[in-house]
């Protein structure tokens, strides 16, 4: 190996990392709500981005122990994502409109919040690295 190439290496992984499909099982956890969102008409905020994940987490929960934790992650994130927007939506809408002045601003920050955050997490989970989300209800355990 040259020097180059020493330097650019990725250092192994320990023993007890997730292996290569785990790990991509794992990124597809965080990145089937923006899937999942974008497939219903509600964007981000819509039903489907819990869906993915929750598939997801179903399916390989008893084989795949990483997958397990990752997508229970992304699920807690967009079920608590999915909230936001439905609090801030009946506000916008109890008041008749009004409130959208503000509630409107604030819904866009949330999705482009939650899209980087889907992403980082996406990376992170396919590094092998377990990704935990800056805000999150702890709803699915």
């Amino acid at each position: 190996m040259n020097d180059w190439e020493t330097a650019t290496a990725k250092p192994p992984l320990p023993e007890d990392a997730p292996d290569a499909q785990q790990r991509q099982w794992a990124m597809f956890a965080h990145l089937s709500a923006i899937l999942g969102g974008l497939l219903t008409s509600g964007g981000l905020a819509g039903i489907g981005c819990v869906l993915g994940p929750l598939i997801i987490w179903q399916v390989k929960k008893d084989t795949m122990p990483f997958v397990t934790d990752q997508a229970k992650e992304a699920l807690n994130f967009n079920i608590t994502v999915a909230v936001v927007m439905l609090v801030l939506l009946l506000l916008g809408v109890g008041t008749f409109g009004i409130g959208f002045i503000v509630t409107a601003p604030l819904m866009l920050a949330v999705a482009v919040a939650a899209l980087v955050f889907i992403i980082i997490g996406a990376i992170k989970a396919n590094n092998g690295v377990a990704y935990r989300y800056p805000f999150a209800l702890r709803l699915v355990k």
